[in-house]
């Protein structure tokens, strides 16, 4: 984006809470990229953005202005603003709340107060519903957008869905949605309600089934080694999931289970579906041809896009890399079997 851009003129100047974490860090990031300025506002700011390194400003203080095209730092707590805070404020285009929905309800009132009608409160909250309700009780003269990018900020944006809820809207809610869009981001605006479903489905529902998995292998007692050493590609594909929630920061799918109000519902269905399962290979003499309806079923739920996901599944395996254990290979123990090898189709 070049400065001549209206969209630049629109973004000037951005206040980025929460900017020195995971989510805030990116946003902070490619803002500065497309030539704003940024001041990062968080309890432990002063951590070094790609912009360049940065010097640490005293609790309170006013922020520290660092080298052409580097954000500012100001360490502070957005749940009880100061006056150099509020003054950043109050000169901000953009305020983006990248922080722990209790933080962010918290500050909603007292954030919208001291910004300049007109300018944007946007926040990247996982669920919405809570926090539209405050900014239309609280934010009236401001334009407000909540962003949920719906990817791990390691990935970045390029072909990735960022889920938008429009509460206010406005040229700098459009010039916002514009910028994700050139960082190759794809906005889907959606209601805070269809908002708060969708993520209940595609997050809560996935982490739990992902969850769910690794509950149930530790139930087994078989070990990881003598898994991989044989595991079909579904089955590395569930570890390797298993691996990315079980290393990521607890807070993070905590809050994915606990805050959206629909989790619980998809959590339900969950475990519903594993009692239909089982319904079906309880020995009934029908059993066999209700689980090839319940495949049928499935395959229309899937319907025009069955052939897309397959096929992209068939991609996924075949890009796996084959399992090297770190120490050494897995070796079962020997058995007495003269049972032929059993060839199935996964």
């Amino acid at each position: 984006m070049t400065r001549g851009d209206h969209t630049t003129d629109l973004l000037r100047r951005c206040v980025v809470v929460g900017g020195a974490g995971a989510v805030g860090g990116l946003f902070a990031e490619h803002l500065l990229r497309s030539g704003a300025e940024v001041l990062v506002v968080d309890p432990g700011a002063g951590e070094a953005l790609p912009g360049g390194p940065a010097e640490k400003t005293g609790s309170g203080g006013p922020a520290e202005r660092t080298g052409s095209g580097e954000a500012r730092f100001l360490r502070g707590d957005i749940t009880d603003i100061g006056p150099d805070l509020r003054e950043e404020i109050g000169r901000a285009d953009l305020v983006l709340l990248a922080v722990p929905e209790q933080v962010a309800l918290a500050a909603v009132k007292q954030v919208a107060a001291a910004m300049r009608p007109g300018a944007l409160l946007a926040d990247t909250l996982s669920v919405k519903g809570p926090i539209a309700d405050e900014i239309l009780a609280h934010a009236g003269d401001v334009e407000a957008a909540g962003l949920n990018p719906m990817f791990a900020p390691s990935l970045g944006f390029a072909g990735r869905p960022v889920a938008a809820v429009v509460i206010h809207d406005g040229p700098r809610t459009r010039a916002l949605l514009r910028l994700v869009e050139s960082w190759g981001g794809r906005a889907v605006r959606l209601g805070a309600h269809e908002h708060d479903r969708l993520a209940a489905a595609t997050q809560a529902l996935t982490h739990a089934a992902v969850l769910s998995f690794g509950l149930a292998l530790a139930r087994l007692g078989v070990g990881v080694a003598e898994l991989a050493a044989v595991a079909p590609p579904p089955h590395a594909t569930m570890l390797a999931l298993l691996a990315r929630i079980a290393s990521g920061t607890p807070e993070v799918y905590w809050d994915v289970q606990s805050a959206n109000p629909q989790a619980a519902a998809a959590r339900e269905a969950l475990a519903e579906g594993v009692r239909t399962l089982a319904g079906l290979l309880d020995g009934r003499a029908a059993g066999e041809a209700e689980f090839a309806a319940a495949l049928g079923g499935l395959r229309d739920l899937l319907g025009p896009d069955l052939g897309f996901y397959r096929d992209t599944c068939a991609e996924m395996f075949g890009a796996l890399p084959s399992y090297e254990h770190p120490l050494a290979p897995y070796e079962p123990s020997p058995t007495t079997s003269t049972s032929p090898p059993v060839t199935t189709e996964r």
